[in-house]
């Protein structure tokens, strides 16, 4: 397995895109981080800001560049686009943002062919679709940040609920990273059990678990972010991190990123998010536990929901 540091192009050098640009600095992740934003002040500042920091973190150069800086690049994460305001669902961001999506990515192939592209501008499933329909990239090669965070923010909440650590919970949100998203309770356990065989052995003495609370808690916790702060950027960098160190290092990671599915649960010509094995190739095959009816008909629902947008721009 390939431990090897690459270079991570940033497009789009606002809260997520700086945020991501730190963590992976932190982390020291990449060799080499090039941010490019429309506001090439905006890009120098932030490179600036973080190459002052260097001395306390591992050796990455940061630096602000253009579109001929992506040859070269292993992964090239697009966070640029319309942020989501109070109020705003995922969804209400998508005409402006399949626009500037389009003119990002015939960008980037001018340049670049071989990097795996990461998008997480919302609507991050329709305009995953559509980078991969701008692009021409292989559906693997194409991928959405999808529930990654909302996965991580669901062993979060129910960890908190059962006193135990979010690494030894093992569950995923699947479909849409937005207001149809699934909670797969049919394939969630901890410390290997179901989740109700758990319960039923358990010391605690906590109220009985209410599912459809978790659910609302995970589903709405990025308006609550957004209500009290204006925008969610630490977390979802964190999950940019996860996923853009899954593809550098080759790890061959069981992640719920979106990608395009071709006959996965029935379901074909849509991005959504189901556990997908990443690596330097991006989504190198997909995973499909079996689910129960009644989460298999939600996944269903909500790959109509996101449908019926690609539909409303004209991506259908």
């Amino acid at each position: 397995m390939s431990t090897t540091a690459g270079k991570v192009v940033i497009i789009g050098a606002g809260e997520v895109g700086s945020t991501c640009a730190f963590a992976l600095q932190m982390r020291g992740a990449a060799r080499e981080i090039v941010l490019i934003d429309a506001n090439r002040q905006r890009a120098e500042g932030q490179a600036q800001d973080l190459g002052h920091g260097q001395s306390f973190t591992p050796p990455v150069e940061v630096r602000a560049g253009d579109y001929p800086d992506c040859a070269g690049a292993e992964v090239i994460i697009i966070a640029a686009g319309a942020a989501q305001k109070p109020g705003q669902s995922r969804l209400d961001l998508v005409g402006t943002n399949v626009e500037i999506c389009r003119s990002i990515v015939s960008r980037i192939v001018e340049h670049t062919r071989e990097a795996v592209l990461v998008m997480v501008t919302n609507p991050v499933d329709v305009l995953t679709y559509a980078a991969i329909r701008f692009s021409g990239l292989p559906r693997g090669r194409v991928i959405g940040s999808g529930t990654v965070l909302d996965t991580a923010r669901f062993r979060f909440f129910l960890s908190r609920h059962c006193g135990v650590d979010p690494s030894s919970i093992h569950g995923y949100v699947l479909g849409e990273h937005g207001d149809s998203e699934v909670v797969a309770w049919s394939i969630t356990t901890l410390a290997g059990m179901r989740l109700a065989d758990y319960c039923r052995v358990c010391p605690h003495q906590c109220p009985p678990l209410d599912r459809e609370q978790i659910a609302a808690q995970v589903r709405d916790s990025a308006y609550h972010v957004i209500e009290a702060k204006g925008a969610t950027n630490f977390a979802v960098a964190l999950a940019l991190l996860r996923i853009t160190t899954a593809i550098i290092r080759n790890a061959n990671s069981a992640l719920t990123v979106s990608t395009l599915l071709q006959g996965e649960y029935g379901l074909t010509d849509v991005c959504l998010s189901v556990p997908a094995i990443v690596n330097r190739s991006g989504a190198a095959r997909l995973i499909c536990p079996e689910l129960s009816t009644e989460d298999l008909n939600a996944l269903k629902a909500s790959a109509e929901a996101i449908r019926s947008v690609q539909r409303s721009v004209g991506l259908a």
